[in-house]
């Protein structure tokens, strides 16, 4: 009877539950990322690499309409291509990565998509820092970047790499539009000084600085003959007087 009035004891009961629910949460470890990505070939310098990305749905009124994806240094917005997404999304290009979406997806459905990237740069791992936005507005950020084994509330997607295959060097960049077709070497169109006068502009910048040159030639002409008219009459001028007070 005794012992089993020691079993049922409420003090030791208790201290059981509890050092069980401690066991169960050590043995659970880290809530598992809402946002993954995963590599067709996870190497440094890899190329033509397919990356898939899953962002898992948290809302319980409203599905995710658009992911934003900030891009780790060494691989480029250029070098991406979407691959797979749902359907009608579409991949728009940032200066530091990449959106893709569109009409929103169902309450609960997990967003993936995949895209391939030229090469991936020559790291030990990479972190795509991802923005969620909800058909309602709601906006999830999974940017934090776990260090010094710590973590972190919300962690960007990291996918870890394996060394670089024997041989394997970087890629040249994406080339660089031809001068004839850039935009920045087209020559400026000149600003006339008169608002009235800018249909009237040469569009090529030709022109303006001839019409310049000539009307100043003209003018230094005309004041020469001026000049030369205002003295001629003082000294007729001079003359008649003189002669009078003679």
């Amino acid at each position: 009877m005794n012992r089993l009035h020691t079993v049922l004891d409420p003090r030791r009961f208790g201290i059981a539950v509890v050092a069980a629910a401690a066991v169960l949460a050590a043995g659970a470890g880290p809530a598992a990322a809402h946002a993954e990505v995963t590599a067709s070939d996870a190497r440094a310098l890899a190329e033509n690499v397919t990356l898939d990305f899953t962002s898992e749905a948290e809302s319980a009124t409203a599905g995710i309409k658009e992911l934003r994806i900030v891009l780790p240094k060494g691989i480029a917005p250029d070098a991406v291509a979407l691959k797979k997404a749902p359907k009608g999304w579409k991949l728009t290009a940032t200066d530091d990565g990449y959106t893709v979406g569109g009409s929103p997806l169902g309450t609960g459905t997990d967003a993936e998509h995949s895209i391939t990237v030229r090469q991936l740069p020559d790291a030990k791992s990479l972190a795509f820092k991802t923005v969620e936005t909800y058909g309602d507005g709601e906006i999830s950020r999974w940017i934090e970047i776990p260090g010094g084994g710590q973590e972190v509330g919300n962690p960007a997607p990291v996918l870890e790499l394996k060394a670089a295959a024997p041989g394997a060097t970087p890629i040249a960049s994406s080339p660089s539009p031809e001068p004839s077709t850039s935009a920045p070497s087209a020559a400026p169109t000149p600003t006339p000084s008169d608002p009235a006068a800018g249909p009237a502009a040469d569009p090529t910048g030709t022109a303006a600085p001839e019409a310049k040159d000539e009307s100043g030639d003209t003018g230094l002409i005309v004041a020469v003959i001026a000049v030369v008219v205002v003295l001629a009459g003082a000294a007729v001028w001079w003359v008649r007087r003189s002669r009078i007070q003679a």
